[in-house]
């Protein structure tokens, strides 16, 4: 499938601007956005109520407000795809277990013209989807899946090849995990509780390309 194109992006933006207050989905999670133009961006598509971080240095404030929004409605952590918002995210995590995540890709948060990936950029498409494939945490009381060793993920070709970020992008795309590197891949899949027999499933895709 071919990646969208400004001129697309603009079209699904137009028909966003349109939509009413009723034909709007309702959100019932609160969701943790970087920054108002990402809040006006998701209020476009839905009736929601964002909570805004203002940089990657969460601040005391505005993790008590996350926290409290959390044991009211539940929140959501839709944050841009580098490492400012892997950073925030790390920072709500730390102070608000549970929380559920929203991720997309990079290629899918690129600007019209120059500037910064972000949320505010993605499509409708896209974000409709991160938000549809939301992440939670496991418990660490649960019964939690084995973490997938390195050896397992170099057999993958997924580190240490020349077609490795090919096939961790492919990965993370399937799964919607957001934008990883190799250092960070194993992390990740091991926070969100995806085994080697689902990796190496979505990786037999992969080969038919």
């Amino acid at each position: 499938m071919r990646d969208m194109t400004a001129e697309d992006k603009q079209g699904e933006m137009a028909k966003a601007e349109n939509l009413s207050a009723k034909q709007k989905k309702q959100i019932k999670q609160v969701i943790v956005v970087e920054g108002k133009s990402d809040t006006q961006r998701l209020n476009r598509l839905y009736q929601v109520t964002t909570i805004e971080t203002n940089g990657s240095a969460v601040d005391e404030r505005t993790l008590l407000e996350i926290k409290k929004a959390h044991e009211l409605h539940g929140v959501i952590v839709f944050t841009d795809p580098d490492i400012s918002g892997t950073k925030i995210r790390q920072a709500v995590v730390d102070a608000v277990p549970g929380v559920q995540h929203a991720f997309i890709e990079r290629n899918e948060a690129k600007p019209n013209h120059k500037g910064s990936l972000g949320v505010e950029h993605a499509s409708d498409s896209a974000i409709e989807n991160a938000l549809v494939n939301v992440y939670q945490l496991a418990d660490p009381a649960g019964n939690a899946v084995e973490p997938i060793a390195q050896k397992d993920l170099i057999a993958l070709r997924l580190i240490g090849t020349p077609d490795a970020k090919d096939r961790r992008e492919y990965l993370s795309s399937q799964l919607h995990l957001g934008y990883v590197n190799g250092k960070q891949l194993a992390k990740r899949l091991a926070l969100f509780q995806i085994s080697l027999d689902q990796v190496a499933t979505v990786l037999e895709n992969y080969q038919k390309k």
